[in-house]
């Protein structure tokens, strides 16, 4: 069987290739170039612009090392104007919209699992292969589910949850029993000394390690505005651009004159204000349903969605319980009405059953009591804000009465 490996220049990809090889396939392997630093004008925040050497062709080289010490074939494809118009683009559409968009979820189902999917099967292979840590396993009804890796620490099923249902049958996750420490020892023992001992890569999906309000300066204009106090509708501080602030966020507020910590709650990017409270009143943080779109379903049919399961609303975030209500084919109302905190417009729900991730969608619309959460938090803020004016404004009138009546 002839399975193309997609190779980053990580040890997980490698050693990806490594065991593929051992089981007997016939293995190539496939480094993809997907940004380009000059081209894309990333110069802000970018620590890498004036090194002799970027990343990504370090990322190469180390790759090549490890296909020409496996003796394997190490081919290599460009995919940056597809990265830019349907991962880059979307990404900076969301953040225009104050929205926060997983970047990882976008680059798996557009690039790793679309532009390369398709260049392999018309290559000829008859498998791709990844370095995630993620399983999948078919089932006696012929179905190929999508499931959770040994490693728990660095499982990544919530960023395949857009892959779809047809891809994870046609696809080898060689990684999925092993931890990291045993796949660093693979590397060691076999000395790859390119990638065993390297970094795990961080940051935007084929971009790497930015300064983030600076990256994003390069492409979205950065305008100022009011930090206010969601609970007293108080101008406490001024911040440096609403679409640089994500909900629950607490660190890099800069709000010293009054006493916190401070959460970001909510934002109002037509009026560019950021909503923030105090550690002891955040629960404009809490929400109990959410509308979810755009769900990509690995189920063997529809009739299969649940109408109770878990979730994730961000990747590292414990299983939560949840009733499902199904709107359409690709979307649901979420309800939890344990309530959870920071669950936020544009990032993904990812659905569980079990070991099983059965699809995710992005979150479009949060509630609580049945109200439209941001809209509730604008509402507050403004209901203070309007007392507070309206006290300034009779203020005078009340002074001169106390006058009068001394």
């Amino acid at each position: 069987m002839r399975v193309v490996v997609g190779m980053s220049g990580g040890v997980d990809s490698s050693v990806a290739a490594i065991l593929l090889k051992k089981q007997g396939y016939d293995v190539t392997c496939c480094f993809m170039r997907n940004w380009d630093s000059f081209a894309n004008n990333d110069i802000a925040g970018n620590p890498t612009i004036k090194d002799d050497t970027c990343p990504q062709e370090q990322d190469y080289l180390d790759a090549l090392a490890v296909a020409n010490h496996l003796d394997l074939p190490l081919q290599r494809v460009d995919f940056i104007e597809e990265y830019w118009d349907n991962v880059f683009k979307t990404f900076l559409s969301e953040y225009e919209k104050g929205r926060t968009p997983n970047p990882d979820i976008l680059c798996n189902k557009y690039i790793k699992f679309d532009s390369f999917f398709e260049y392999a099967m018309k290559q000829g292979f008859d498998k791709v292969a990844t370095g995630h840590y993620a399983s999948n396993k078919e089932e006696e009804n012929g179905f190929t589910y999508l499931t959770r890796a040994k490693d728990q620490n660095k499982a990544q099923t919530y960023f395949l949850c857009q892959v779809e249902k047809s891809k994870v049958a046609k696809t080898i996750f060689p990684l999925a029993n092993l931890e990291k420490p045993e796949i660093r020892k693979i590397a060691s023992e076999l000395n790859l000394e390119s990638v065993a001992t390297k970094k795990d890569s961080t940051g935007i999906c084929f971009i790497g390690e930015r300064n983030f309000r600076q990256f994003l300066s390069n492409y979205l204009p950065s305008k100022d505005g009011d930090i206010v106090d969601v609970n007293t509708g108080k101008v406490i501080a001024r911040h440096v651009g609403v679409l640089y602030y994500t909900i629950g966020q607490r660190k890099g507020l800069n709000i010293d004159h009054e006493k916190g910590p401070w959460f970001v709650v909510g934002k109002d990017v037509v009026k560019n204000i950021l909503y923030v409270c105090r550690t002891d009143q955040r629960d404009l943080l809490y929400s109990d349903s959410c509308v979810v779109k755009g769900i990509n379903w690995i189920l063997p049919s529809l009739d299969e969605i649940p109408t109770k399961c878990t979730c994730k609303f961000r990747y590292r975030q414990k299983d939560q319980d949840i009733e499902i209500e199904r709107l359409d084919d690709t979307s649901v109302l979420v309800k939890y009405p344990q309530t959870i905190a920071s669950v936020t417009e544009g990032q993904e729900a990812v659905f569980y059953d079990g070991d099983k991730c059965i699809g995710g969608g992005v979150i479009e619309e949060v509630f609580k009591d049945g109200k439209n959460l941001n809209q509730l938090i604008m509402e507050t803020a403004n209901g203070h804000r309007g007392l507070n004016i309206s006290y300034l404004k009779i203020k005078p009138i009340i002074m001169s009465l106390l006058v009068f009546q001394n």
